[in-house]
């Protein structure tokens, strides 16, 4: 059971008694550690395999720590509890339903029924969507929940108006989801918290029945996955808990780092054991990883190694542009595809969805099949479909499929019984749906379509799509839902205009239908599904967990990665850099870091440095483009002088090298606000920053 470990591992093993911290470095076996720590406690010290509790964050990766561990002690694994912390606190639930005032049948409701509740709970209340969000309401009670807050308890907290209006609704949620035998996801970690405090019977049998208490990525713990985990564990104290706060990158989903920082407070000196060896990367790679992530203050003291080769230096590129860096990467994927590199073993990284965009055109156009994961390919996304149906409608008012596709988008009140109505209609009269509508709600999305035809031919099609997101009221209606997935949407629609300027740019003046003829010939070209060959792209959060033998990580600029939304907040800069480490520790054998001077996105222009990890990394580890050597490292103090002698002005001209001629309109510590011509706006622009010399 133990030949195949090495020291440090067997140590994990075999530290079967009170609290155990190992703190796993990327790629260093904790799975083989995990499932061998459960074989090694029925097997080798006879425990119960009804004592053991093994939690972990994923279905697949419960699945996949059951099925090693049936491999290792075969049917008696059954009576061990392998699940997520969702699939425990549904068990709790279930064993004690009378308890918590539900009945034997009760349902789950996910986040759209849940959503669907509120807004009843909304109209009872005559409340109006477009004041209050419901989606808005939703994620604030979900946030509560996670934190363990009541709806009696939130009352405390809600000083604004919004957070009273949200107390109301939550009260009459949670009666409401009581009244009709139904939980939501959250309740699955809430309620079982609440049935342990409340009835220390209970919660003495469960600490009984679960005497050995393990915990995967304990880094990516909430405040109430950190509660029940302390409750269960609390009278044994024979919890082990294994993760990696360098890997801790979901804050933003309520996950805290610090539960993993602060073990050692918690359990009263408990063992600790370090997995530093890696067995996933080469030297190189891992000296990289470890170059970046001392540079955060909030951390664990490891070092990763490995016995395997040096192996190649790791590769940086610097674009002049974004299709540069796009068509860079295509020419390194097509020599490792010509030495007999899978293409599963190639993935492309970068930070947002949005920049997916340009390298699946050149993928496409160069046939090469691959995958967006976590993602739906770009053309396909639900906000891009309907942009692009907004457009087909403008272009041909006769197209009843695009019609039907965004009559109700964003939400209008025009249900399904109307949209039948109307082509019921337009088949009696032989027309189109859209002239067969004249009254009605109906009538007042019509108008909408007329106002903007009326104004097309005055507009370039970037303008014509401001002009579409503000008229039909989709950019307004995804501000204000004030979520994640909402802020993506936004940021993809931004994106959007980046292909119309582009091709503007290229093309001259064009119109609408030249332009809806040359993205249904990108959009339609099969895309390559059902083919388990393929290169992967994703975002770095969806990468976590991941291994390829070759790894690009693209977009490496400030303000890309690290995200603009952090450079302000240190807190933010670590999760950042962290994020940057997960990326770095997905390669296995080779590594690309490419950024581009200028990059458009969003709709706009930019002109970024490259990013601080970049110069983070010795440059022992880099094998850089000769004529980059000096621009490395222009991020860094060394190379930028922002408490330069020269002294900046509101009303001073700058000359900058991509942008032009521009005005300084406002001047603060290290950053200059400049006014540039069309189409390039206003910039921020750092001090001392070799792009631009005052005038």
């Amino acid at each position: 059971m133990l030949a195949n470990l090495n020291d440090k591992q067997k140590e994990a093993v075999i530290t079967t008694g009170g609290p155990l911290l190992v703190l796993a470095g990327a790629g260093s076996g904790k799975t083989r550690v995990l499932t061998t720590r459960i074989s090694y406690l029925v097997q080798e010290k006879n425990i119960s395999p009804s004592h053991i509790l093994a939690i972990t964050f994923t279905n697949k990766a419960a699945k996949e720590m059951k099925n090693r561990v049936l491999q290792m002690l075969g049917s008696i694994a059954y009576d061990i509890q392998i699940s997520t912390f969702h699939s425990f606190g549904l068990l709790l639930i279930k064993e004690n339903y009378e308890k918590l005032g539900f009945q034997s049948n009760f349902t789950i409701l996910d986040s759209d029924d849940s959503l669907t509740v509120i807004k009843k709970i909304m109209k009872e209340m005559n409340l109006d969507f477009k004041v209050y969000n419901p989606k808005a309401i939703r994620n604030k009670i979900s946030s509560c929940k996670n934190e363990l807050i009541d709806a009696g308890e939130f009352e405390k907290y809600a000083l604004t108006d919004f957070d009273k209006i949200v107390q109301r609704i939550y009260r009459k949620y949670t009666t409401k989801l009581l009244t009709n035998n139904s939980l939501d996801f959250d309740d699955l970690l809430m309620l079982p918290i609440f049935l342990l405090k409340s009835n220390p019977i209970i919660l003495k049998h469960y600490q009984e029945k679960y005497q050995y208490v393990l915990i995967d990525e304990y880094q990516d713990t909430n405040e109430a996955q950190y509660i029940l985990s302390k409750m269960i564990s609390a009278r044994y104290k024979n919890i082990c808990v294994v993760g990696d706060e360098s890997q801790s990158i979901y804050s933003f989903r309520g996950s805290n780092y610090r539960n993993i920082l602060n073990f050692e407070k918690d359990y009263h000196h408990p063992k600790v054991v370090l997995l530093e060896e890696n067995y996933r990367s080469t030297g190189n790679i891992l000296n990289a990883a470890n170059s970046v992530i001392k540079h955060n203050k909030q951390r664990k003291e490891k070092n990763l190694w490995t016995s395997k080769e040096n192996g190649e230096k790791i590769k940086y590129h610097k674009a002049l542009n974004e299709k540069d860096e796009a068509n860079y990467v295509l020419e390194e994927i097509q020599h490792l595809i010509e030495v007999g590199v899978p293409r599963k073993e190639i993935a492309i990284l970068y930070r947002t969805n949005a920049q997916s965009r340009v390298m699946e055109e050149a993928l496409l156009k160069n046939n090469i099949p691959y995958k967006v994961v976590g993602s739906f390919y770009f053309y396909n996304r639900k906000e891009i479909k309907d942009l692009i149906s907004y457009l087909k409608l403008i272009y041909n008012s006769s197209d009843d499929v695009s019609l039907m596709r965004v009559i109700n988008v964003p939400k209008r009140g025009i249900g399904l019984k109307t949209v039948s109505d109307i082509g019921i209609r337009s088949m009696e009269q032989a027309c189109s749906m859209y002239e067969a509508i004249f009254s009605g709600k109906e009538l007042i999305f019509k108008k909408i379509i007329e106002e903007i035809k009326q104004i097309q031919d005055n507009l370039t099609i970037t303008e014509l799509i401001d002009v579409i997101l503000e008229k039909t009221g989709m950019k307004e209606e995804y501000m204000n839902e004030k979520s994640l997935e909402a802020d993506i949407r936004l940021e993809n629609l931004e994106e959007f205009k980046t292909i119309t300027r582009n091709f503007e740019e290229q093309n001259g003046v064009v119109s609408l239908g030249e332009f809806l003829e040359e993205i249904s010939l990108v959009s339609d070209i099969e895309e390559h599904k059902n083919n388990d060959d393929v290169i992967t792209l994703m975002t770095v959060h969806s990468a976590k967990g991941l291994e390829f033998e070759n790894v690009f990580i693209i977009g490496l600029e400030e303000g890309i990665f690290p995200h603009a939304n952090s450079m302000f907040d240190e807190e933010q800069i670590e999760e950042e850099r962290r994020l940057c480490y997960v990326a770095i520790t997905r390669a296995k054998e080779k590594l690309f870091l490419i950024n581009s001077r200028k990059r458009a996105i969003y709709g706009d222009i930019n002109c970024n440095p490259p990013s601080r990890f970049i110069s983070e990394i010795d440059d022992i580890y880099l094998d850089k483009d000769t004529t980059e050597i000096q621009e490395i490292s222009s991020f860094s103090k060394e190379k930028v002088d922002t408490s330069s002698n020269i002294v900046y002005n509101i009303g001073d001209k700058i000359i900058h090298e991509v942008f032009g001629k521009g005005m300084i309109v406002q001047v603060d510590k290290s950053i200059l606000t400049v006014a540039f011509p069309h189409p390039y706006g206003i910039k921020k622009l750092l001090k001392g920053h070799h792009t631009f010399r005052k005038e």
